[in-house]
């Protein structure tokens, strides 16, 4: 990884450095097309459904469970725009996912990939060390045949590789359409997954960053070390991964030594494990969104009016005023490719584990290094509250 840091170029003076060539030096060996859907282990699987819809403005459009010869689990498959998660929750004591649940509460299981060849993606990633979460199967029914595979990453997250080129149901084989279902929320543009972070222990963040090299063929196209990222108290550093065409793009993160404890450790503490921090979503209009999401109950997490006194004269011009921007809490960045709009919600489940980013880009590839110190200073007056800082 040495050789690989070293030729990155400065993206600016604090420790923050982007390879522009990732996507370029990202391996052809395993094509993905992008992610086909996240699925969420959870306790309840139709009120996590409930909440998405009538808050988030995701569609419900098939189900799983005992209506359709599913003995064992609930799951509910939503979808908004180019956006799908699949949530699923145990119907009996004992198995794996009531062992999930009870062990790290609501949580990502897998994030999957879509791909031309799911046996091909299996056999690529395994014979380079991936450990089998799923051996290539073929699943056929009355709308065709799905094809799936699955390896494990970092915690209890897998990474399944789905071919849909012969299958053309609604979801996947033991699924039905969703009918009768109340309407979802509307005044939302949440677009598709932009990117999805995951925490690991310390020491191991560098495991993983080869993982993705090595196994999936990915490129780092970002480091942000503990300059960067950190604040009186606490302080962690990350690295970007991304794969050839970019659809794919996986922060890794890990604590680093401060006087408290980080949002990392702290997520670990309460996770029990690696696993998937937050999940962003790229949206085109991100005043809109975050209105109607505050409008619905959706709780994000909020910037001082300091912020905000200097926002202007370091990041210029960015399409929204100043105290629209204050008014929802939304933070904004710029890099010399463009600049980004993003805002965090506070953690979506009891624990203080998983939580979303809203994201709208206009050039900018970063993921907003000028706002690290006033966001994690902000997760920080959180985590106080909570009695875990």
């Amino acid at each position: 990884m040495t050789e690989t840091i070293d030729r990155l170029g400065a993206a600016n003076q604090s420790g923050a450095r982007l390879n522009k060539d990732a996507y370029a030096e990202a391996q052809d060996f395993l094509p993905l097309k992008g992610i086909d859907h996240v699925e969420f282990w959870v306790g309840n699987a139709r009120q996590a459904a409930h909440y998405y819809r009538a808050l988030w403005g995701f569609t419900p459009i098939a189900y799983s469970g005992l209506e359709t010869g599913v003995r064992d689990r609930s799951s509910f498959v939503m979808v908004q725009n180019d956006i799908r998660f699949v949530f699923t929750a145990p119907l009996t004591p004992d198995g794996e996912i009531a062992e999930h649940v009870h062990k790290h509460g609501d949580g990502v299981h897998d994030i999957a990939f879509l791909v031309d060849d799911a046996a091909s993606a299996w056999h690529e990633t395994t014979k380079r060390g991936a450990r089998s979460y799923l051996e290539p199967a073929e699943m056929p029914s009355d709308d065709g045949v799905l094809r799936r595979s699955a390896i494990h990453t970092y915690g209890e997250v897998v990474h399944s590789f789905v071919d849909r080129s012969d299958y053309s149901g609604v979801f996947a084989p033991g699924y039905k359409r969703t009918q009768n279902q109340a309407p979802a929320a509307t005044g939302m543009s949440l677009l598709e997954v932009d990117h999805c972070v995951g925490n690991v222990g310390l020491g191991d963040m560098n495991r993983f960053v080869d993982f993705y090299k090595d196994v999936l063929g990915f490129s780092q196209l970002i480091h942000y070390d503990d300059k960067v990222i950190h604040t009186d108290y606490s302080a962690l550093m990350s690295k970007v991964m991304t794969n050839g065409n970019g659809r794919v793009k996986f922060p890794i993160n890990e604590p680093a030594a401060g006087k408290k404890k980080s949002q990392i450790q702290e997520y670990l503490d309460w996770y029990l494990d690696a696993g998937t921090q937050h999940i962003a979503l790229r949206t085109e209009d991100i005043v809109g969104s975050i209105r109607r999401l505050r409008e619905l109950g959706v709780q994000f997490l909020g910037m001082p009016h300091s912020y905000y006194e200097t926002l202007a004269d370091r990041v210029g011009d960015v399409g929204v005023p100043i105290d629209t921007l204050e008014e929802l809490g939304i933070e904004a960045d710029r890099d010399e490719e463009g600049y980004l709009l993003q805002i965090f919600t506070r953690p979506v489940q009891d624990r203080p584990t998983f939580f979303f980013e809203i994201i709208e880009r206009h050039g900018s590839r970063g993921f907003g290094v000028g706002n690290f110190k006033a966001l994690f200073e902000a997760i920080e007056r959180e985590q106080a509250l909570r009695g875990n800082l």
